[in-house]
């Protein structure tokens, strides 16, 4: 029999998707109070994988990353997402969205995504929020599966991710 253990904190991150860069630079001081200090940002990548957002947010749009230095419990992922949802309503116009924020964090085994949608490869967390394994790391690097975004299984995505878990591992060394 396992003896349930304490589990390692994770490296919380937040994907942005906005077609105006001013939204995304009001949601970034939000995130700066809410989760503390930025670890990095990515470079914004124009978002073409889709026309699903279009009609609510015009194009063409960015998608950037960002990484905080301050690390999570993994159930703290639900609350954040809660508070997500609301920043996207704090900062919508006329009732459509100027920006997609989903947050995820990173372990040393795991990229995980955090949603409202239910799917056969996402488990419930709690309060209406699914998580799932969105990226596995094998050999030295993040892997996509079946189900993972076509975006996350970028060459450049993967990078980054890869770029963010070794700062994670160094902070996890510091603790």
């Amino acid at each position: 029999m396992g003896i349930p253990g304490k589990p390692k904190k994770v490296l919380l991150f937040i994907a942005t998707l906005y077609r105006e860069k001013d939204y995304y630079y009001k949601a970034l001081k939000i995130f700066e109070t809410l989760f503390g200090e930025i670890l990095f940002e990515s470079s914004p990548k124009i978002w073409n994988y889709s026309k699903y957002y279009e009609p609510e947010m015009g194009s063409p749009l960015f998608k950037r990353f960002i990484f905080f230095r301050r690390l999570i419990l993994e159930e703290d992922i639900v609350p954040i997402k809660l508070t997500t949802n609301k920043i996207e309503i704090e900062l919508s116009t006329d009732g459509k969205r100027n920006i997609n924020i989903d947050p995820g964090y990173i372990s040393l085994a795991k990229l995980v995504l955090v949603t409202t949608k239910d799917y056969c490869h996402r488990i419930y967390l709690a309060n209406g929020i699914y998580g799932e394994i969105t990226l596995i790391f094998k050999k030295d690097s993040f892997l996509p599966h079946e189900f993972t975004y076509r975006d996350y299984s970028e060459v450049e995505y993967i990078k980054i991710f890869n770029i963010a878990r070794k700062i994670y591992k160094h902070i996890l060394s510091e603790t």
